[in-house]
């Protein structure tokens, strides 16, 4: 089977009983993820769950059929979740389905792969796996999402408040989601007692926008700009801003780059694409400049590193979490050198 990101909400729960293997690719690694969960909560029983790093499963093959074919400790259900980055599973892949054996629900999330990787196409066609591919949604769009989860959790809000938040997330819906909670627990708002939300309760409760958050750190990397380099990573450790956060806005702020960059081709006019991307609401007006100036400098294999460069930091801070924070600012430092070098 294979999915849309349009069509995977209407497919989710047939593919949830009748699928064992899922991928989840494309560049909007924050919308696989919430496939990918919403999956699981779909399993008639999801019992225990192993993840499993792609890179391990390149080394060893056979480990992921012999996973997802064991028993819990207990004897009960289990799933299996494999962060993967492009085709590392590839083979895994390949050696569970061609064992036609019953085997636990193995679910992927491949960042840097796409619908057209070799995973994707040995999945495409089977009746017992699915494959969904997620592009970066749009401000529209998860501003809709964010006032969607508010009326789930019993906090109104209006068009200019979903957005600021959605905003402040650096469009990443899993943070947005966080923001949202905090904001019921704030106003002590349920389905029973709704609540409306204001800027004054988005701001007591500490939410970042994108004035006093991270994306002016972003911003700083992406653009080269070295000499606010040191400032920018010191506001960042005295505001104690969780480091993943910072880096999911990295990310968000690179698949942004990627899909602009597939719209714009290799000769396009970069600043006419940004107007027709502001004045359909898909780009913030303020966001133009820096856009324009990192299209610039992030184009074709140039972002392409970018992209691995990230996804590889992401790794090593969850395998190193204690080390976060140096990490963090170490492949910041690494990549605004990059852009520096860029005119």
């Amino acid at each position: 089977m294979k999915a849309t990101q349009s069509t995977f909400p209407k497919m989710a729960s047939q593919a949830a009983s009748q699928a064992r293997v899922f991928f989840f690719c494309g560049p909007d690694e924050a919308g696989a993820w919430q496939a990918a969960e919403r999956i699981v909560s779909l399993l008639p029983d999801a019992g225990e769950r192993i993840e499993l790093p792609g890179a391990d499963l390149r080394k060893d093959p056979v480990r992921l059929g012999d996973e997802a074919r064991s028993n819990s400790l207990f004897g009960d259900s289990r799933h299996i979740l494999v962060r993967a980055q492009g085709d590392e599973a590839h083979d895994a892949v390949k050696n569970l389905v061609e064992a036609e054996v019953e085997a636990s629900p193995v679910l992927i999330v491949a960042t840097s792969a796409t619908d057209k990787s070799r995973t994707a196409k040995l999945l495409a066609s089977r009746p017992d796996a699915l494959v969904a591919m997620f592009y970066p949604p749009d401000l529209q769009a998860i501003a809709a999402a964010v006032r969607k989860m508010g009326d789930q959790a019993g906090v109104r809000m209006d068009t200019g408040l979903a957005e600021r938040i959605a905003r402040g997330a650096g469009l990443d819906i899993r943070l947005a989601r966080s923001e949202v909670e905090k904001l019921a627990l704030y106003l002590d708002a349920s389905l029973q007692g709704p609540r409306t939300a204001d800027i004054a309760a988005l701001d007591a409760i500490g939410a970042q926008c994108e004035d006093d958050g991270f994306a002016t750190l972003v911003d700083c990397a992406l653009g080269g700009d070295v000499s606010r380099l040191s400032a920018e990573l010191r506001r960042y450790r005295e505001n104690g801003i969780n480091p993943v956060a910072v880096l999911l806005a990295f990310e968000r702020r690179a698949a942004q780059l990627a899909a602009l960059s597939a719209r714009l081709g290799p000769s396009g006019n970069v600043r006419a694409l940004l107007d027709s991307e502001r004045s359909a609401r898909r780009v913030f007006w303020k966001d133009v400049p820096m856009l324009q100036t990192q299209l610039g400098k992030w184009r074709a294999q140039r972002l392409e590193r970018l992209v691995k460069k990230l996804a590889g930091m992401h790794q090593s801070m969850l395998a190193s979490s204690q080390d976060a924070e140096l990490l963090l600012a170490q492949g910041i430092s690494e990549i605004a050198r990059a852009a520096a070098r860029q005119r």
